[in-house]
């Protein structure tokens, strides 16, 4: 198979995303859509890709109003933070002309010849045909102009060169469109189209090459801003081959599936914005394109929610008792939602414990047809030795896994 080439709003409407041009013209075809009154039908197409490219999850304002941007990006090397990306002429993108936008897009140059840093993934957007992204700058633009200017980026010699970003795009960037695999089915294109240039999964789940460019193990996994996204790989034991089509399909599409916990953190955020928006036939494709991505035996193995017979640090036990048991059950078979289930979670059988770190220091929450699943944050509650137990303690009794998780991860 072809390496697959990849770097990573609220309640918007459900629309089915179609595939544009002549490159895409043998894949799935989108279902007839009205547009809203007055609105074209470019711009109700672009509102449509706009959701499936997930650009709410990073341009979002902190408030959840306005695509305003703000959030920062923190990065071993300093942090960057998402700009504005409504029609604003000097602190948004309205100055932007069909010409300059696509060449954002393909290139990562903004206006004035300024190179974007690949947090803004136009490594996978420039896979993208030139009616889609030119009918998702349409609907930006029918949105109010707000001033809003981004806070300034804090980076380390020498990435705070921007210039160097030209030699980092000759080796990282591929700067060409997507074609259609006549040796896959029509569902299987539109899946490719879904994940790689629109839905970027790969920027979160494929490790990262010395240059921070996307290695060639794509999708076997990989830590992104302290938060662990897992293998998509076929592979039974680290990946999604002991997962069925049906436990794909709910977890792309509510956030949770029997047996392999909810999601959290950026992958929870991803399903709000983008994942759970989609018709159930893109969300069906994804799952074909999913299971095809070939086997990397990589990341934590997991033992499917089996539970450990010994139960472990006594103290850690007592933790749970008291702040996790009224809403998990001691069990793990979760109380009244079935997104408090922690039965077969990747988080709980990752001997790092990263995803679990960071759960229990920042909380975590996802907006459900049943209503906003949130979890608090405990490092107020409880002292980092408390933490440290409690964490260790949930890895042996739920994953199976002995691993001593260090105090100091829950100091601020």
């Amino acid at each position: 198979m072809k390496r697959r080439i990849v770097f990573s709003a609220s309640a918007l409407m459900s629309l089915t995303i179609g595939l544009s041009s002549a490159a895409q013209a043998q894949q799935a075809q989108p279902e007839t859509q009205q547009p809203a009154s007055g609105e074209s039908a470019q711009v109700t197409r672009g509102r449509a890709l706009f959701v499936a490219a997930d650009c709410a999850a990073c341009h979002l304002s902190q408030d959840g109003r306005a695509l305003t941007g703000g959030r920062v990006f923190t990065l071993p090397f300093g942090s960057i933070h998402a700009v504005n990306i409504t029609p604003d002429r000097e602190t948004g993108i309205g100055a932007y002309t069909d010409k300059a936008w696509l060449k954002m897009l393909r290139k990562g140059v903004g206006l004035g010849g300024k190179h974007l840093y690949p947090v803004m993934p136009y490594t996978s957007y420039t896979l993208l045909s030139d009616d889609d992204a030119l009918a998702i700058k349409a609907y930006l633009f029918t949105l109010p102009a707000i001033h809003a200017p981004a806070p300034k980026n804090s980076l380390s010699f020498p990435f705070n060169q921007r210039w160097t970003m030209i030699f980092w795009n000759w080796f990282n960037n591929p700067n060409r469109r997507m074609a259609t695999d006549t040796t896959h089915s029509a569902q299987w294109n539109r899946g490719a189209y879904l994940a790689e240039a629109l839905g970027h999964c790969g920027q979160c789940h494929t490790p990262r090459n010395f240059m921070f460019g996307l290695s060639s193990r794509a999708y076997a996994g990989a830590v992104q801003v302290g938060w662990t996204a897992y293998n998509l790989t076929s592979d039974r034991e680290h990946g999604l081959g002991a997962w069925s089509d049906d436990d794909l399909f709910s977890y792309l599409s509510t956030g949770h599936a029997k047996g392999h916990g909810p999601a959290s953190g950026p992958m929870a955020e991803a399903i709000e914005h983008s994942l759970s928006q989609l018709p159930a036939d893109d969300i069906r494709a994804m799952v074909v394109y999913l299971r095809d991505i070939p086997a990397q035996p990589d990341g934590p193995s997991r033992n499917h929610g089996q539970i450990a017979e010994n139960d472990g640090p006594s103290a850690g036990r007592h933790v749970f008792q008291q702040a996790c048991a009224g809403c998990h059950m001691e069990d793990g078979s979760g109380r009244q939602s079935d997104w408090a289930a922690l039965g077969g979670s990747h988080s709980l059988s990752d001997p790092s414990a990263t995803n679990l770190v960071s759960v229990l220091r920042e909380g975590t929450s996802l907006q459900t047809a049943h209503g906003a699943m949130t979890m608090q944050k405990f490092t107020s509650a409880y002292t980092p030795e408390e933490l440290s137990a409690l964490s260790s303690w949930m890895l042996h009794h739920f994953g199976g896994v002995n691993a001593s998780v260090d105090p100091t991860k829950f100091r601020p």
